[in-house]
């Protein structure tokens, strides 16, 4: 039987040995809780540099349109002035919006207006106009359609080829978006215009023009107009979207699709935001909506009216 002394004994071994295995357990608690705090500032400290440099990346695309009107955009392509080293920049590029199947247009274009060859590097040089077909790729890519574009480029070398672009009817709209994204990535250029391939445009005149406005940093140039908005899908100008204009079914004002400009930094803003513009049925409307929030000068330019030459027009549709 054992003594009262010896339980005693037993219970404060017992109780030592407890605290022991307490306070091992409370240390393992607090480097286990030290750890993840650690881990936790750590993985912050992280996510804050990581915020804090897309906020950087965010704040300068916002920033890069006021720079624009400041400093100018600067691409990969730049025209040097004859017998010096300087650059200058262009005066317009001039984009004509072209298809498949549509090669007896552009050869007329290229006799009634359009200079080739040496003639096509002159305007270039002397006056700062670049001129492109526009033109996209074949659902099948490098089937025949793809290679008789290939073969007149070769032959005329007068072609923007937009390589992530599938030729189709309905897709003008983002045809129209994409280049003036590829031309403002290839050409620095004070205006960026374009053109539909039935189109007798005046090159002079044209210059003349855009030569006025390049103090205006955001304009958009072109043959104002609004009109209604075609609901029933059996009309031409069928618009699915007819509901977002309201009641009286009317377009906002905006240049007509046979030619209109706009300057380079409304070329910029929607190079930045591209995924998110929202195209509508047409071309023109489209471009009309991606800037009739923005503060812009609307240059609502009579020559850019395309009915006739007779009334002073710069440009006759076919």
């Amino acid at each position: 039987m054992r003594s009262r002394g010896s339980n005693n004994r037993l219970s404060s071994s017992r109780s030592a040995f407890r605290w022991r295995i307490s306070s091992l357990v409370l240390s393992m608690f607090a480097t286990m809780a030290a750890f993840f705090v650690a881990c936790r500032l750590w993985q912050e400290a992280e996510s804050r540099v990581y915020l804090v440099k897309e906020l950087d990346r965010r704040t300068g695309q916002v920033m890069e349109l006021e720079e624009a009107k400041k400093e100018g955009y600067v691409s990969k392509h730049l025209i040097e002035t004859k017998g010096t080293n300087e650059k200058k920049k262009l005066l317009a590029v001039v984009g004509i919006l072209t298809g498949f199947g549509r090669k007896h247009n552009r050869y007329a274009i290229r006799k009634a207006w359009m200079p080739t060859g040496t003639a096509l590097t002159k305007l270039e040089d002397e006056k700062g106009i670049i001129i492109r077909f526009v033109i996209g790729r074949s659902l099948n890519h490098g089937d025949n359609s793809d290679r008789d574009i290939n073969n007149e480029n070769i032959k005329e070398k007068d072609f923007l080829i937009l390589n992530d672009h599938v030729e189709t009817a309905e897709e003008k709209p983002k045809k129209t978006k994409l280049f003036f994204i590829d031309a403002l990535e290839h050409w620095d250029a004070e205006f960026y215009v374009k053109v539909n391939d039935d189109i007798y445009l005046n090159i002079d005149a044209l210059g003349a023009i855009l030569s006025n406005h390049v103090d205006k940093p955001r304009a958009y140039i072109g043959c104002m107009k609004s009109g209604g908005v075609f609901s029933k899908p059996t009309d031409k100008w069928y618009e699915p979207e007819w509901w977002k204009f309201g009641d009286r079914k009317s377009y906002f004002r905006h240049a007509s699709g046979e030619i209109f400009a706009v300057s380079q930094a409304l070329a910029q803003f929607i190079s930045i935001n591209k995924l998110i513009l929202r195209s509508y049925a047409h071309d023109d409307v489209s471009v009309g909506s991606w800037l009739i929030g923005l503060d812009v000068k609307h240059v609502d330019e009579g020559k850019f009216c395309c009915s006739s030459w007779s009334s002073g027009a710069l440009c006759a549709a076919s």
